[in-house]
């Protein structure tokens, strides 16, 4: 446990403190030749922390960490913060000035995504994202050319039938719940208000091919825990019902249909699809039964599973499956299949307690900050692919004192079968002391890695990204 008694500023979840750039990176296995793009993974790094005790890991400035590959090599490594203005005027360099949402100056943490052909950071709460070009230099905020409403979200998905950006965004500063629609030229076409009592907090959202699913949840934004020292400012709330909204793509407000659920929380869907005749959604998902209750600075008490939900839109019924008992999270599964019916999914297999626990590894757990067990460090993590239709699944462990990042799927060409194709993830290699840019066969994830791509540097444990092909 380090001396001032916040272990997300050390082991594996301590900050880097340089920007780097390598080139020709050292490679065990063959990277495949079709493998044309970037890997990027968005995550907190704070630049500086003033007041050690009071970091919150959710709160620190993101940076974004880049591999890009081609003609079967590494081509490069890069790891860059964030430009908000507050960092750029920390870096000493020229401040942005670009547009705000309720002057919030955010360096976005969370996720990166591609779309309109703009490379965009993503955070959640109300901050605008950010701009990034092609080697994750700060182009500057962006407001799809003067049409967001507000803030966008922390994840968002782009259909593949239409090519649009679908999510759902919330605020804590001045409470709102939309639901956004951005068109293929860049701009927000559609803009519903949903009406949401209290300041949930509203990670994700479901899309299926005619309808958006909203996750109104038992957490809330606390005052009392905002105003705690090092506190994540969001507490579960047991006296708030727990509820599964139903809205039709092309409805509005009034269209929402609400329906009672078991009390739970959602950070994050695997995806959501509806039946042929239309009267039943299918949505899988990682689901906690409490969250945000015990401990002041983060996930605690409750492992996270997954889920199947099944929506029957004619009795207006959720009905709950329990899938899996192990603690799992970080869901995915192949892009092409998003809003539709899929077979595969992938996740991160936690240690002990879950999602807490993984926040915690190797720190000992104290009570205040995730209440993860001291055994935890000993425990290894891995990936997991289930095959839903079968019920079947398989884990690829990795060395246990390192760590394992969520695996984004890249299929090996547009119109291949949904598993063929590869999982890329960030892994620490304990005994190099740097981390790995491992590819594996997504049909053999049990077997040798396709390749392991050596990066100079750590990657501290972080939270989302994408593979982001070449463009054409």
């Amino acid at each position: 446990m380090p001396q001032h008694g916040n272990p997300y500023l050390s082991g594996l979840f301590a900050p880097v403190r340089d920007e780097i750039t390598t080139y020709d990176l050292e490679v065990t296995g063959r990277i495949p030749e079709e493998l044309d793009g970037r890997y990027l993974r968005n995550g907190p790094n704070p630049l500086r922390v003033d007041d050690p005790e009071a970091y919150h890991w959710f709160t620190g400035e993101g940076m974004v960490h880049g591999v890009r590959l081609r003609d079967g090599r590494a081509q490069w490594y890069r790891n860059r913060w964030v430009r908000s203005d507050s960092v750029a005027q920390r870096l000493g360099e020229k401040i942005q000035h670009g547009p705000r949402h309720l002057d919030m100056d955010v360096a976005p943490n969370t996720h990166i995504t591609r779309f309109a052909g703009r490379n965009l950071a993503l955070v959640e709460g109300g901050p605008l994202p950010y701009e990034l070009d092609d080697d994750l230099n700060t182009v500057g905020p962006y407001d799809f050319a003067g049409t967001l409403p507000g803030g966008l979200a922390a994840h968002t998905t782009i259909d593949p039938a239409t090519g649009e950006l679908h999510c759902v965004a919330y605020c804590w500063a001045w409470p709102y719940v939309q639901y956004l629609v951005a068109g293929t030229n860049g701009r927000i076409r559609r803009h519903v208000d949903i009406p949401v009592s209290g300041r949930p907090m509203m990670h994700d959202f479901s899309l299926t091919a005619r309808h958006v699913l909203l996750y109104d949840l038992p957490v809330v934004l606390s005052p009392e825990r905002a105003g705690h020292r090092g506190a994540f400012p969001y507490a579960w709330d047991p006296d708030r019902p727990a509820r599964l909204g139903i809205l039709p793509r092309a409805g509005g407000a009034q269209d929402v249909r609400w329906l009672e659920i078991e009390p739970c929380f959602v950070f994050h869907p695997m995806n959501a699809y509806e039946s042929q005749d239309g009267t039943q959604i299918t949505v899988d998902l990682i689901r906690y039964e409490k969250i945000f209750d015990e401990g002041h600075s983060g996930p605690d008490e409750c492992p996270p599973a997954l889920d199947r939900w099944t929506v029957d839109l004619i009795a207006g019924r959720v009905r709950r499956e329990p899938l899996d008992d192990r603690p799992v999270e970080f869901p995915r599964v192949d892009p092409r299949r998003l809003a539709g019916r899929h077979r595969y999914g992938y996740g991160v297999v936690e240690p002990g307690n879950g999602y807490g626990e993984t926040l915690m590894r190797e720190h000992g757990g104290a009570s205040g900050h995730g209440g993860a067990a001291a055994s935890v460090g000993r425990i290894g993590v891995g990936l997991v692919k289930y095959d839903l239709e079968r019920g079947t699944s398989e884990v690829r462990r990795f060395d246990p004192r390192g760590d394992v990042g969520e695996a984004v799927f890249v299929p090996t060409g547009p119109e291949t079968a949904e598993d063929d194709g590869w999982l890329m993830t960030y892994v620490f290699d304990p005994e190099r002391e740097a981390t790995d840019l491992v590819i594996l066969s997504a049909r053999d994830i049990t077997g040798p890695p396709v390749a392991r791509v050596h990066l100079p540097v750590r990657v501290p444990v972080g939270f989302h990204g994408n593979w982001l092909p070449e463009r054409e």
